[in-house]
């Protein structure tokens, strides 16, 4: 199941884990949520405590907390379900979030641990007609020198601004998942789509547990 998932996940949520100071032009509201929540997110990865394995999972607690709060899961999920979102009952579609939401938390603390320096300079901004969505585009530097270039979607939402996609190499991670979505609900239900996203987190965890 999802067999590019990991590899997009592993990129999108961890490089927006090791965000590091870049370029110095005026930080517009979207970028400037992004870097603080990037900077609480790096003082806990630099913490003794975080080496602690006595300490690690209230540590790790805190880093889910932060992205919780800047990742909108919502919005990814109706955004990831696509056309079909609509024919979801409310109860399907709050199963659907919680679901998926543990999914991408599970992935991000499995691979946080790879955090190893990588460095980002911010190359510009897009923002919609409205002022209400940005596109945040990076560039981030991997240790072998190889630079891929990461756009951070946002929007406004209740007088905050959270992601709602991310752009790795030109490729989306909402529609990357919402392909492999649509295919599994041609073939099954909405319940066991979500039967299998559950399912999939609950084997990211098991694995990151051992």
């Amino acid at each position: 199941m999802f067999p590019r998932l990991s590899s997009l996940c592993l990129s999108a949520l961890l490089i927006c884990c090791v965000l590091a100071p870049g370029t110095s032009f005026a930080s517009s509201p979207a970028r400037a949520t992004l870097e603080s929540t990037v900077t609480r997110v790096l003082d806990i990865l630099k913490s003794p405590d975080y080496r602690d394995t006595a300490k690690r999972d209230a540590e790790r607690n805190k880093i889910e907390a932060e992205i919780r709060n800047i990742f909108d899961y919502e919005e990814f999920s109706a955004r990831t379900v696509g056309a079909n979102w609509p024919s979801f009952t409310a109860d399907q579609k709050n199963r659907f979030t919680e679901a998926f939401a543990q999914l991408l938390r599970a992935t991000y603390l499995e691979k946080i641990d790879g955090y190893n320096g990588e460095r980002i300079a911010y190359t510009g901004e897009l923002a919609s007609t409205k002022g209400d969505k940005v596109e945040v585009q990076t560039a981030v530097t991997l240790k072998d020198g190889k630079t891929v270039p990461v756009a951070y979607r946002m929007l406004e939402k209740q007088g905050r601004w959270v992601v709602y996609d991310v752009i790795i190499e030109g490729v989306s991670l909402v529609k990357n998942y919402r392909s492999q979505f649509q295919d599994l609900l041609t073939k099954g239900t909405p319940d066991q789509l979500i039967e299998r996203v559950r399912s999939k987190a609950d084997e990211v965890r098991a694995k990151a547990a051992q």
